[in-house]
């Protein structure tokens, strides 16, 4: 399972990080129950609100924490609204989180996701953040994982955006890899996929995490009819339905589906865009309610805006041409996009379905 997730405007987030106020450490410390042996680094602003939230941010597959840190801007952002970051970097050799094991998919039961349950409470304590206000988000693999902890935990997380991914269960099975999920072939009822979802934490009657998707028409790694699929999934479990649909929103050929009075799911349609879909930082803040788009971003000046538009504009013009961006699709079955990679990165087929341009050794 070693997708990713288009590293978007490498060179404007580089700058970005250059800023900081703070450093990226590594835990060390016994965090509780690690069945996996997960590690993560933390991203704690200089300057924290009374009660912090806090963030985890999930790698794509061949990823790490540090990959995430380095190439989007949540930490960036932390220092601009004083939340907390958790890097985890997913503890095995193909750097994909385990979403199919039964383990993982339930509710205490173990691997992955449990550690990253224990990584959020010891990082809660620590630092008195705020338990009402725990979110997750992550790409590809890391989207993966958003769902499942979505299903998995509602208890401890408060919401989620998941980008470029599959249902919660999607992937359950033997294997780590599901081609018929990837492909879009797993088709279920709402009533089935919310039964799933249920499923992993019986009993629970509590308030369920408020969730957003984002997903390309053009994905190939991880088909569009996988959104389908999640709203499916997240109508039932929140007992809405479809209401209407805002076309380019947030920007061109993009579509907002809101669902029920859109505050507990919303899936954005992503016209044309493929498996390495560009990741929009604030539009998962706002949704977790710590940005506020209608008010000016703290401390920020019009360069905040011409870097969001340059970044926006990179990553679609990287798309078009005849090079794959680093990170990218670069070949598979029913593929039709650029097979050789940018320089300084080589073209891997992972399986029949997905290679991806990865740097050279």
């Amino acid at each position: 399972m070693r997708l990713s997730t288009f590293i978007s405007a490498v060179a404007a987030v580089g700058s970005a990080v250059a800023q900081l106020t703070s450093n990226l450490t590594l835990v060390t410390d016994d965090f509780g129950e690690n069945p996996t042996n997960a590690t993560f680094q933390i991203y704690v602003p200089t300057t924290l609100t009374r009660h912090p939230a806090v963030l985890v941010g999930a790698h794509w597959c061949t990823g790490t924490g540090n990959d995430f840190f380095m190439y989007t801007n949540y930490a960036k952002y932390a220092d601009v609204f004083g939340y907390i970051v958790i890097f985890p970097t997913a503890p095995r050799d193909t750097g994909c989180w385990d979403v199919s094991s039964n383990e993982t998919l339930s509710h205490n039961g173990g691997s992955d996701s449990l550690a990253i349950v224990n990584m959020v409470k010891w990082t809660l304590k620590k630092y008195n953040g705020d338990p009402r206000r725990v979110f997750i988000t992550g790409l590809s693999s890391g989207g993966m994982l958003t769902q499942v902890m979505m299903g998995a935990y509602p208890d401890v997380f408060t919401g989620g955006s998941a980008w470029s991914d599959v249902p919660y269960g999607c992937f359950r099975g033997p294997d780590a890899w599901n081609n018929d999920c990837a492909l879009g072939l797993i088709v279920k009822t709402p009533q089935q996929w919310g039964n799933d979802v249920r499923n992993a934490y019986p009993g629970y009657r509590g308030p369920r995490p408020k969730l957003q998707v984002w997903h390309g028409t053009a994905d190939t790694g991880l088909y569009y009819q996988n959104l389908i699929e999640s709203n499916k999934m997240w109508s039932n479990v929140f007992g809405i339905h479809f209401t209407k649909n805002h076309t380019d929103t947030p920007i061109a050929n993009y579509t907002q589906m809101i669902f029920g009075d859109g505050s507990q799911y919303v899936a954005y349609s992503c016209y044309d865009v493929p498996h390495n879909i560009p990741i929009r930082e604030l539009d998962a803040l706002a949704w977790f309610g710590i940005y506020d788009p209608k008010k000016p971003l703290p401390g920020t000046t019009t360069t905040t805006t011409t870097t969001t538009t340059t970044t926006t504009t990179k990553a679609t013009t990287a798309v078009a041409t005849p090079e794959a961006v680093p990170f990218g699709q670069c070949g598979g079955i029913t593929y039709k996009g650029p097979l050789t990679c940018t320089k300084g990165f080589k073209c891997i087929k992972l399986n029949a379905y997905f290679s991806q341009c990865l740097p050279s050794l």
